[in-house]
């Protein structure tokens, strides 16, 4: 080591240390505090200077910091994961940094708030993770109607956050899709479904999935909704992907895709009002459709990984190029 490398050891082992301050450092050594601040500098520059952060859940920050400056969001959270882990550890991973965030959310909340829950396994996920918090006593809402033939349905997902947050749940009894607009008008027509579309509107934070029109990770296909046929009809509309059972194009638009006249729930410009909506979601075959609701702005946070993150950055890239 030469004398260089020891006085730049030296001011940092004091300063990182032993928390002296620069003006005290500059004392010692006969400087100015200015001498001392750009030492620091060259202390890092020169890999004197090394910082580990142990962090409960990898992230990637770096990309979080990019994907709020890009998208106008609120947060992201990102998870810095391995390309090998399985898909389940991924989904789980991810669900763990949305319940880490929304903890801090859901303190800050104030008394009377209300919560929204729509579907998808990203969702189930972060309620899986979400710690027993009853003293909150938050109120929980459906944001689209129940589906009935998945573990991850919006009914059992409110239930658990209600459980969880020692609220009250409330219902929409309704289906997310009924065959033709003329039976959602019924369903709307009835006191309790309107009741319950409303409440949904009302909500200070929701938690959201976000679907794809892939036959291989379609929820609405997974459920039986929807068929493969129905789904190559989505797509030669120029849909993308879904949030709260609403789909949409690749500019996060819904105009001309018909099927949105029969889904009950809450609109995606009721979402736009909501103060904080989290959408998690995550996988290659996700990446037009979390492209299409970041461009709709439909939420404010989003949580995946840094695999899929990146996805959709190329993505954008490419398609603002062509």
């Amino acid at each position: 080591m030469n004398e260089r490398d020891d006085l730049l050891a030296m001011v940092a082992s004091l300063y990182y240390k032993l928390h002296q301050g620069q003006a005290e450092i500059a004392q010692r050594l006969g400087v100015s505090t200015s001498k001392v601040s750009r030492l620091l500098k060259e202390a890092w520059e020169r890999g004197v200077i090394e910082v580990q952060i142990k962090t409960p859940i990898p992230r990637d920050f770096a990309l979080e910091t990019q994907f709020v400056t890009r998208f106008s969001l609120t947060d992201a959270l990102i998870l810095d994961a391995k390309p090998d882990h399985d898909e389940a550890s991924l989904v789980a991973a991810a669900g763990q940094l949305a319940a880490v965030y929304l903890q801090r959310i859901i303190s800050d909340l104030p008394d009377g708030a209300t919560i929204g829950v729509a579907w998808g396994t990203g969702v189930h996920a972060t309620v899986n993770a979400l710690p027993n918090n009853p003293g909150r006593q938050l109120d929980v809402v459906q944001l689209m109607g129940g589906v009935g033939a998945l573990v991850v349905d919006g009914p059992d997902l409110a239930r658990m956050v209600a459980a969880k947050l020692g609220g009250r749940h409330y219902d929409l009894h309704a289906p997310v899709l009924v065959e033709r607009p003329e039976v959602r008008e019924l369903f709307l027509a009835e006191p309790t479904v309107r009741e319950g579309i409303r409440r949904a509107r009302s909500v200070q934070l929701a938690i959201t999935g976000i679907g794809s029109v892939d036959e291989r990770d379609s929820s609405f296909l997974r459920a039986g909704l929807l068929t493969r046929a129905d789904l190559s009809m989505l797509r030669s509309l120029g849909a993308v992907g879904e949030m709260a059972g609403r789909f949409f194009d690749a500019k996060g638009q819904t105009d001309g895709i018909e099927l949105n006249r029969r889904v009950i729930g809450v609109e995606l410009e009721d979402l736009r009002r909501v103060p904080k909506v989290i959408a998690v979601a995550r996988g290659l075959t996700k990446v037009p459709a979390i492209l299409g609701a970041l461009r709709g702005r439909y939420l404010s946070v989003l949580a995946t990984d840094a695999t899929t993150a990146r996805a959709v950055i190329t993505l954008a890239d490419e398609e603002a190029e062509g």
